[in-house]
């Protein structure tokens, strides 16, 4: 994720960031403005007395505001995928803090911190990897049994929830906790599944294909007709005209692909490793501040 000062206008103007949709459809402009300045040529030179040309300015304004509304409408769907992404990834980092808080002001031994200090963090990297479609490189500290269970395991994050819970039963069983304490530490452990299931229901949804090839089409169409309305006015600049508005109009709908999967590494998605690292370090803090003292 990119992180940046709103409020420096000219660095965004006169820079051209790797993000930045000129450097991702210059290709596409390219082509689109051979084709649009083809369609002109053509129009002027073999067509210049059409009459059934000379009123579409009408029609294109009102599919331009078709269009409009169909990519706000795009847009903000991706947008809310984006944010709901981000609050349920707030919501384990919040979760994780209330889990360790917890375990921190109970008489745990020195191999029982280092267990919940090394293992709980693994949740949050196995559901950052499983969101991207890969696993991780299984921890050295792990048991041979724990590897090679965790390896078996067709979702790790699942199987290092369960592995806390399993812990937690064997700390119950030894009174270092009561009932409510064990059923407040599974409640944590319940919203961490569910907030892990919220963000598989993010990835595993995409935006129905119809609608998004319906989208694309359109603007083509939209686009390399439109110097059939503008020639008149324009001439040979209606061409310019029909790539800068297939610039604005496919601009946003990169966009909108971009940010409809939050969970990848590109660079507006989420910062899930850096969150995975906060995790973490409070885990560490909490636990190590409690042995030392």
């Amino acid at each position: 994720m990119i992180n940046y000062n709103p409020k420096n206008w000219l660095s965004f103007i006169f820079s051209f960031h790797k993000s930045d949709t000129v450097t991702i459809l210059w290709k596409e402009l390219i082509y689109i403005g051979l084709l649009t300045a083809l369609i002109t040529f053509l129009e002027i030179h073999f067509f210049p007395n059409a009459t059934y040309l000379k009123n579409l300015t009408t029609v294109y304004s009102l599919l331009g505001f078709v269009i409009s509304l169909l990519l706000v409408f795009r847009t903000n769907t991706a947008y809310d995928r984006w944010w709901e992404g981000r609050k349920m990834w707030g919501a384990i980092v919040n979760d994780s803090r209330n889990f360790i808080s917890k375990l921190s002001v109970l008489d745990l031994t020195a191999q029982e911190r280092n267990y919940f200090e090394n293992h709980f963090p693994l949740f949050a990297v196995c559901a950052k990897e499983h969101l991207r479609g890969q696993r991780i490189i299984t921890p050295g500290f792990l048991s041979a049994e724990d590897r090679e269970a965790i390896e078996k395991s067709a979702h790790q994050a699942l199987w290092i929830i369960l592995a806390l819970r399993e812990k937690l039963q064997v700390l119950r069983g030894k009174g270092v906790m009561d009932s409510l304490e064990l059923s407040m530490l599974n409640q944590n452990l319940d919203r961490l599944v569910d907030s892990l299931g919220a963000c598989e229901r993010i990835k595993n949804t995409p935006i129905p294909f119809s609608y998004s090839l319906f989208i694309k089409k359109f603007i083509f169409i939209y686009v390399i007709t439109m110097p059939l309305a503008f020639v008149e006015l324009f001439g040979y600049y209606s061409a310019f005209i029909s790539t800068f508005v297939f610039y604005a109009l496919v601009s946003m709908e990169v966009l909108a692909e971009e940010i409809e999967d939050p969970f990848g590494k590109d660079e507006n998605d989420l910062p899930t490793d850096t969150l995975s690292e906060t995790i973490q370090r409070n885990t560490s803090e909490l636990l190590q501040n409690k042995k030392s003292a």
